[in-house]
């Protein structure tokens, strides 16, 4: 199983390396982007956060092959500060999110990330969650299931989805990925659904439910930034509005001055940003990257950077 690591260059440049520096990778998956920062960093340290036991096992090999100067957390990056705090460390010079679900993730045959070929439905990151896909489909209420297609898929057919969805399940438990993909496409209608294809925007809105990526990602985002030190950087790749939004708005609030300050020729040092964008608008794949990874066309990365402590 190939796994891509996207912007990794841009990454890798923004991140402003220090051969000695200490850097957190929150989202291991299989090593792409600490690899190569493992590589930079030779009398530093990293410490690799992930939920997946495949991931894990994938990746210690891949980095023991570089350097001992690593640890991999097997946990969730929402507890970083408290996992980070426990092993003595209570700064960072950069912190690396890549979000999303891995290839090797998506095209494994057991783990029912993909829509297009017949899986259990599951989609836990983290195999000792009790949280899967098949009780999010079966068990949660219609109310909640629009809610979650609308809000986190984005779907605007999804009333009409959860309807068949309730309706089937009323019949028989729904357990396979590509048994829910026939129940999307009879509830919308040929035309519409290879059109619009919703079951992209269904399993996404299920996966997001299933590992709570939105509430984690809005919870740990200013941890992570209290951690960095003066000139140390966050950089953040997102995959989907959802995310990016989250991102764009928690840098926004952390690098605007306050209104009563703005437009003062010589802000006060102690109303002054704790932090700066470092790029204004996010970096997007280059297009040689696009040529060689289809699945970077939606990668967004934003960085942002500790200028003082208040």
């Amino acid at each position: 199983m190939k796994h891509y690591s996207v912007l990794k260059k841009e990454v890798l440049q923004y991140l402003n390396l220090k051969e000695d520096g200490i850097y957190v990778d929150a989202t291991l998956g299989y090593a792409g982007h600490s690899k190569e920062i493992l590589k930079q960093i030779p009398n530093g340290f990293l410490y690799a956060f992930d939920r997946d036991e495949d991931a894990i096992q994938s990746s210690v090999q891949t980095l023991e092959s570089i350097s001992s100067n690593f640890e991999i957390i097997h946990s969730d990056f929402v507890h970083m500060k408290e996992e980070l705090e426990q092993r003595g460390v209570m700064e960072v010079d950069g912190i690396l999110f890549d979000l999303g679900v891995s290839s090797p993730q998506i095209d494994s045959s057991t783990r029912g990330f993909s829509f297009m070929r017949d899986e259990i439905l599951d989609m836990r990151m983290d195999q000792r969650s009790s949280l899967n896909a098949q009780v999010v489909v079966n068990q949660y209420s219609f109310e909640e299931l629009v809610q979650i297609f609308f809000q986190y898929g984005e779907e605007r057919m999804s009333k009409v989805i959860e309807k068949k969805i309730v309706e089937r399940r009323n019949e028989k438990e729904i357990t396979r990925t590509l048994e829910l993909v026939k129940i999307i496409e009879a509830a919308v209608g040929a035309n519409y659904f290879y059109k619009h294809h919703p079951e992209r925007n269904i399993f996404q809105a299920i996966r997001i439910c299933v590992n709570e990526e939105l509430t984690d990602l809005e919870k740990v985002l200013p941890d992570a930034l209290s951690l960095l030190k003066v000139s140390g950087r966050m950089c953040v790749i997102s995959f989907h509005s959802l995310e990016d939004r989250i991102v764009k708005n928690v840098f926004k609030k952390y690098s605007t001055v306050d209104e009563m300050v703005k437009g003062i020729p010589d802000i006060p040092k102690e109303y002054q940003c704790d932090f700066s964008l470092v790029v204004r608008k996010p970096v997007l794949p280059s297009k040689e990257e696009l040529d060689e990874n289809s699945r970077s066309k939606s990668a967004k990365l934003r960085v942002i950077e500790r200028e003082k402590k208040s």
